[in-house]
């Protein structure tokens, strides 16, 4: 049964169900969270506290699913797997309310998770579902988890709420404490980070700026220019933002920029641009003197690149349409490879990419990352410069893709990034290398590499 007849009252109602719709679309289709959540808080008629709980509710759901399911799985009877996506994510965002939000009575919770399957598939089954979960709610103090000390997988995938085979992946290389604190710091509220356009403002003026709107910041321990913000309601629509006067940009990629070390009036080659906010970074670095070229696969996301550079005042940007590991052009100073990755480094942030991703989506970015880089190569000129960049934490994607081409490319030698960033982004083969439970950032990969003259 479906909402589609007119004679049905609307499913999707309210903050919870329009949460329900979106956990059922990341779901079932390729759609990413990012997009659904922004096309709701730019549509929807919701008031600022509604707009903060449905971010809450969806992101919370999908950083802590697989212990969501866990305890669902525990208390239904049946097959937990076979339940309709629909009916399963209003459950999700029940039970999150339960175990996680101090703030709402286990009774609300409960009512609209009911009210929903009532509308969705009858009163028959809202009354099950109304038994399950306040079943649970009486329950609370009683759930058992898995246990570290029986099986450290296991804990780590369903406490920590990572699918196993990341799980694995990470146990492997780091070690149990190590992949827990990282699992930990992923399923953290991120804080978001703002870096003032150099452009418009200097760093002094900026945070006079963010006292006077009265948000507090704090001054972030890498990247001494840029702040990080708990929030910032409505923040595309901020004067401060509209005005050009700073960007979104994590840390992590602020320090690929310093590795990429633009300076004024050189060329450089984004191959990997949209939506284009290290392409933008350099032209700060470089005074908006010289020229950067930016490529993308999609017309439409260059567009975006384009509005982004008129909004901060960038003139020197230019768009070119293509793909990365086939375009030809005039070679240029400096080439950044921002790859197109997993994106593991950034679960804090985008918790869907957990639940989208598998192993087998690594080898094929692999092969993908190869051919660009093997074709930026012949961009750049004698004596210039590339950065291979990620957001992921996976040496298939980083480490092993750069010692395979400097293998290949014997033009090309590895500059450590300890020349450029701080040691401690840095890991021992010179490579500047990020991760969440340690620098407090996105995980990021960045590698220098400059052509023989």
């Amino acid at each position: 049964m479906t909402n589609d007849s007119h004679s049905l009252p609307p499913l999707y109602t309210g903050v919870r169900g329009i949460a329900v719709k979106i956990l059922t679309r990341v779901e079932r289709t390729d759609a990413y969270l990012d997009k659904l959540l922004d096309i709701e808080l730019e549509t929807g008629d919701l008031n600022p506290p509604d707009k903060r709980l449905l971010n809450e509710l969806v992101h919370g759901v999908l950083r802590n699913q697989s212990k969501l399911d866990w305890v669902l799985t525990g208390f239904y009877h049946g097959q937990y797997s076979k339940v309709a996506p629909n009916v399963r994510n209003a459950l999700r965002v029940a039970l999150y309310q339960i175990l996680f939000l101090t703030r709402i009575p286990h009774h609300a919770a409960v009512n609209e998770a009911v009210e929903f399957v009532k509308k969705y598939r009858g009163q028959r089954l809202a009354d099950t579902m109304n038994g399950l979960l306040r079943n649970i709610a009486r329950n609370v103090e009683n759930i058992r988890y898995p246990l570290a000390t029986k099986d450290e997988i296991q804990y780590l995938s369903v406490v920590h709420s990572h699918p196993s085979w990341i799980v694995k992946r990470w146990h492997a290389r780091y070690g149990f404490e190590q992949t827990e604190s990282l699992c930990k710091a992923n399923n953290m509220r991120p804080f978001l980070t703002l870096r003032p356009n150099a452009l418009k403002i200097d760093y002094k003026s900026f945070v006079n700026e963010l006292v006077e709107v009265g948000i507090d910041y704090r001054r972030c321990f890498y990247m001494r220019d840029y702040v990080t913000v708990r929030n910032l309601p409505n923040i595309r629509h901020a004067r401060l933002f509209t005005e050009g006067l700073f960007s979104i940009q994590d840390e992590s990629a602020g320090l690929v920029g310093m590795l990429l070390a633009p300076k004024p009036g050189e060329t450089l080659i984004d191959l990997c641009s949209a939506p284009g906010g290290k392409a933008l970074h350099a032209a700060e670095q470089m005074k908006n003197q010289g020229r950067i070229i930016a490529v993308d696969r999609y017309d439409v996301r260059l567009r975006l690149v384009s509005q982004y550079a008129e909004r901060i005042g960038v003139s020197i940007l230019e768009t070119v349409e293509g793909d990365a590991a086939e375009i030809e052009l005039e070679a240029a100073d400096k080439v950044l490879v921002d790859a197109p990755c997993s994106g593991l480094g950034t679960l804090s942030k985008k918790p869907d990419i957990k639940w989208k991703r598998d192993s087998e989506d690594i080898t094929n970015l692999v092969q993908t990352q190869t051919a660009i880089l093997d074709n930026a190569a012949k961009l750049v000129k004698p004596g210039g410069v590339l950065v291979y960049s990620t957001c992921t934490v996976e040496p298939d994607e980083n480490q092993n893709i750069v010692r395979a081409f400097l293998e290949a490319h014997p033009e090309f030698t590895l500059e450590k990034a300890d020349a450029y960033v701080p040691n401690r982004v840095v890991d021992e083969d010179g490579f500047l290398a990020t991760y969440p439970h340690k620098h407090r950032m996105d995980g990021a990969f960045g590698a220098r590499m400059v052509k023989a003259k």
